[in-house]
């Protein structure tokens, strides 16, 4: 990180962040207006570049040694002397996968390097922080944007910049459309404000849709004897519950009152649907298995009686399972778990992201 010390905006520098909004806001809402661009589905970046030093800033920590086709093209693509702030995701046929990115982030080179070859990565930028001996981020967002445009008509990929619009009515087109393409929703950013670093200056708005899952199961919360998260399941056409994803937003006191709620659905593990030993359980996905970030994490679960049904929000899918967290909504005691199968989840009509990464938005 030496080398990219002496920029004018220098690691580490947190990014500015969105608050969620339900739905898109007007461009009057805002003084000066606003910008909106699609929300991409990937690990939020700051590339820094000087000369031959590339750092790749994440939320949490470094990314660089993750992505070294990132750094390479960097160093042969962008400006001498620059910030940027955008996403890393992974493009495979035409569809965004964030699981290729979790798969990046692992102890040994030799992997990382071989999945920088089989799947790489590609750069999303969405603002320009710094440029030569200058820093951006006290100007307007206008004046960036500008800039960061002028950038890329030289920039080639894996860089892309992101589409912008100041037309609502294009961002609800963008929201609907451009989900199948396996992006996450809209942003809105003012754009008479300077950078503000870890700031929720920013609107988001995301996909959102309900269904009702088996709750199957529940892992303890940290701090023990409370629930942390629901463990949600859905049956496919044979029949065959699979894990899809948790519930886990509650305040304590609901966490609580939780573990007194599904005392009476507490069964034993043996004859489980996701009790391991069964015969089809390298067929059907089960929670409990090592988790790639920490070995040493307690995953065991307590197991209920699959016949409790709930319904959650879910923002969007990935593969066959809810790409976040979940929101509780309701108990469900009218619907019979045997019907809560993936038949119900709501899939976007497909979209061509080659299409969004060349900027051709849709009309």
């Amino acid at each position: 990180m030496t080398g990219v010390a002496d920029l004018p905006v220098s690691p580490p520098t947190s990014p500015m962040l969105a608050k969620a909004a339900r739905k898109i806001p007007a461009p009057d809402s805002v003084d000066g207006g606003l910008l909106y661009e699609p929300k991409w589905d990937g690990f939020r970046c700051l590339l820094y570049r000087s000369g031959a030093d590339v750092h790749l800033g994440g939320r949490s920590e470094p990314l660089t040694r993750y992505f070294p086709e990132v750094v390479a093209a960097a160093v042969a693509g962008l400006p001498e002397r620059v910030v940027l702030d955008g996403e890393l995701v992974v493009v495979q046929g035409d569809h965004l996968q964030f699981e290729r990115l979790l798969d990046r982030i692992h102890p040994a080179d030799s992997r990382v390097q071989l999945l920088a070859g089989q799947h790489p990565a590609s750069y999303v930028a969405f603002d320009l922080l710094a440029l030569g001996d200058e820093d951006l981020t006290r100007r307007p967002f206008r004046e960036r944007r500008a800039l960061l445009e002028t950038v890329f008509e030289d920039v080639r990929p894996p860089f892309h910049l992101t589409p912008a619009t100041v037309d609502v009515d294009q961002a609800e087109r963008w929201f609907t459309v451009f989900e199948g393409a396996g992006l996450d929703g809209v942003m809105a950013k003012p754009l008479g404000e300077p950078y503000q670093p870890g700031e929720r200056a920013l609107k988001k708005v995301k996909h959102e849709r309900t269904a009702d899952c088996v709750v199957a199961g529940y892992r303890e919360h940290k701090s023990g004897g409370i629930v942390g998260s629901l463990l949600l399941g859905l049956h496919d056409d044979v029949g065959r519950l699979h894990h899809v994803g948790v519930s886990a937003s509650f305040p304590m006191a609901r966490r609580a009152a939780l573990v007194d709620e599904l005392a009476p659905f507490v069964t034993e593990l043996a004859g489980h649907p996701w009790d391991p030993e069964t015969a089809d359980a390298d067929q059907t996905r089960r929670p409990g298995a090592v988790n790639r970030w920490n070995a040493k994490k307690n995953l065991s679960f307590v197991p209920l009686q699959p016949t409790l049904v709930a319904e959650v929000a879910y923002d969007h899918l990935q593969g066959d399972r809810f790409r976040h967290t979940t929101q509780f909504r309701r108990w469900r005691p009218d619907r019979d778990a045997g019907s809560c199968t993936f038949a119900q989840l709501d899939r976007p009509v497909g979209y061509r992201l080659a299409d969004v990464l060349r900027g051709h938005a849709a009309q």
